[in-house]
């Protein structure tokens, strides 16, 4: 059904949202694109490194088993964001991102709801170097938030960056580095259990196969020998 009421912001979100379905995490969906004189250029999705394996093939979302909340520590993430897939991405296609927009959508994937799509310090960061002049998030409200990146440029030349109001996760809990080191001691042993568990099982397996080609072979020679 034709919308003739669609304004701009409206079509490249809308698209930004169709991006986001091909996340690959369990905490936020999330996709990004990139205009440029009124052409998308690159779009990115939440992802696991090239030919890597994402937190569906892991089953399991590393940073809620270590207790990280949204906004912190994403040394500690498997998954490379949307605005920075978007920005590597047109890199790798040759495409000059100076002077456009990038449309972010974001959702909670388990909870199916709306969320408010703002770029984290390091996509901020990312975002001002490579030239882009405006960036449009989504909000848990369903509308858009516009930011000027030169107005972020210029905040950040007045503030610190950690007085930076306007970024993702602000809002949660940040844990100390003791208590992420003691998750991580957790999270080693656990997997050296699993490990260990893993190796006696494979060993059994062995030791099976081994007694059924024994006594098959056994029982082939006795065949012949008559």
């Amino acid at each position: 059904m034709l919308n003739k009421n669609l304004n701009k912001d409206q079509y490249y979100m809308n698209i930004a949202r169709e991006v986001a379905r091909k996340s690959k995490c369990y905490r936020r969906a999330m996709g990004a694109v990139i205009v440029r004189n009124d052409q998308i250029i690159s779009t990115g999705y939440v992802g696991a490194i090239r030919k890597g394996k994402d937190c569906f093939e892991h089953s399991f979302c590393l940073r809620t088993r270590l207790g990280i909340p949204h906004g912190h520590r994403y040394e500690l993430c498997r998954s490379v964001h949307a605005e920075q897939n978007a920005i590597i991405n047109a890199a790798r296609a040759g495409v000059s991102l100076l002077g456009g927009d990038m449309y972010i959508f974001g959702m909670d994937p388990v909870e199916r709801k709306k969320v408010d799509a703002l770029p984290c310090f390091i996509c901020k960061k990312m975002i001002i170097n490579a030239g882009l002049a405006m960036v449009v998030s989504s909000t848990k409200t369903g509308g858009v938030r516009k930011f000027r990146v030169e107005a972020w440029t210029h905040d950040w030349q007045i503030h610190d960056i950690i007085e930076d109001k306007d970024t993702y996760g602000k809002d949660q809990k940040v844990l100390s580095e003791k208590e992420i080191d003691q998750n991580i001691a957790k999270l080693h042993k656990q997997d050296s259990l699993n490990d260990h568990e893993n190796e006696k099982k494979q060993k059994k397996t062995s030791d099976r196969s081994f007694r059924r080609e024994t006594f098959g072979q056994g029982d082939r020679s006795r065949v012949f020998s008559g």
